[in-house]
């Protein structure tokens, strides 16, 4: 009886695992090889990573155009033809390859590996440019369009998270930016999630080596770099971007870029504070006016006040000029 037993949860095990195996195809988790944009948030992934999709499409048709997503036009076409071999092969083929363009979409929401971070996959496009394009629009209108999302970051290329892997992969990685004859200055940014392996101080000195040795003109500037280049560790996978203007947009933050700089709120300030000479003209004329209405009421009261004086004054006089006992 135990046997059988036995056998039916080995059984039922094998059919939950292969029936979970079916439902898992494609990646469902941050890669080495893939590009993106990682976005950090607070405690809120679910509704972070709807705002992502929004506002990540929005600049996206905006650079690209909208989405071309593969249709079932052609298969429509040899509907009639369903009863031949060959042209049912071909509906076939032409279904899984429609379906497989549907998998591949320009956004894919991937689990990151690290709490409060999402990871969004893009298909054929520059993250880093839609990042930049993003940032700089908000910097410019001063709008806010997202709630949750703090930082977002492009990825524009992943490697292993090992030293020997990190120094091979940015060998060749940097060179379109610091590869003689270009040249720049440049920081570092380093940030490492769920990995204990990965030092930041081991990390930025052979980084800073790389991109010395490729040319002398590079200099470190921690204060207005001309490039940031940011390295975001999580588990195995190490994340790389080259950006510029990273101290202009706060540091890809979404809410901190769309905030008014000192400057700007001491200059709309004296503006605000600053009237129009028209304005101001109109302003003491009619003060001017009701000043002026003020004195002739008050003289006029005066007046008032004396005329009723004489008035009381004259009657007082011909009532004693009638009266008998005042003329003796």
């Amino acid at each position: 009886m135990s046997e059988t037993q036995d056998c039916s949860r080995k059984r039922n095990k094998k059919r939950y695992v292969g029936f979970k195996s079916k439902r898992q195809k494609g990646p469902r988790e941050l890669e080495v090889g893939m590009q993106g944009v990682l976005i950090t948030c607070n405690m809120n992934q679910r509704k972070c990573t709807a705002e992502a999709f929004s506002l990540l499409s929005e600049y996206a048709d905006q650079l690209y155009g909208p989405e071309k997503l593969a249709d079932s036009e052609e298969s429509e076409g040899d509907a009639g033809d369903a009863d031949d071999a060959e042209a049912a092969l071909k509906k076939e083929v032409r279904q899984m390859r429609s379906s497989a363009q549907r998998s591949e979409r320009r956004f894919q929401a991937l689990d990151s590996g690290a709490n409060n971070v999402v990871f969004i996959r893009t298909q054929n496009l520059d993250p880093n440019m839609l990042v930049h394009h993003i940032l700089q629009d908000l910097h410019k209108t001063k709008k806010m369009k997202s709630r949750v999302i703090l930082r977002m970051l492009p990825v524009s290329g992943t490697c292993r998270a090992f030293i020997e892997d990190m120094e091979r992969y940015l060998s060749r990685f940097l060179e379109p930016w610091f590869r003689t004859p270009n040249q720049g200055t440049f920081q570092i940014v380093f940030k490492a999630r769920n990995n204990s392996h990965t030092k930041r101080e081991e990390v930025i000195k052979v980084l800073a080596g790389l991109v010395g040795k490729m040319n002398r003109k590079n200099k470190v500037d921690l204060t207005n770099p001309q490039y940031t280049i940011i390295i975001e560790v999580i588990k195995t996978v190490c994340c790389v971007s080259v950006v510029q203007d990273y101290m202009l947009f706060r540091k890809f933050n979404l809410q901190e870029v769309v905030k008014l700089d000192k400057a700007e709120e001491t200059l709309r300030t004296t503006l605000g504070s600053q009237q129009n000479p028209a304005e101001e003209e109109a302003k003491e004329l009619k003060q001017e006016v009701a000043e002026d209405g003020e004195k002739g009421s008050e003289q006029e009261e005066k007046k008032e006040e004396v005329e009723e004086t004489i008035a009381v004054a004259t009657e007082k006089r011909k009532e004693d000029r009638e009266d008998p006992l005042n003329q003796q």
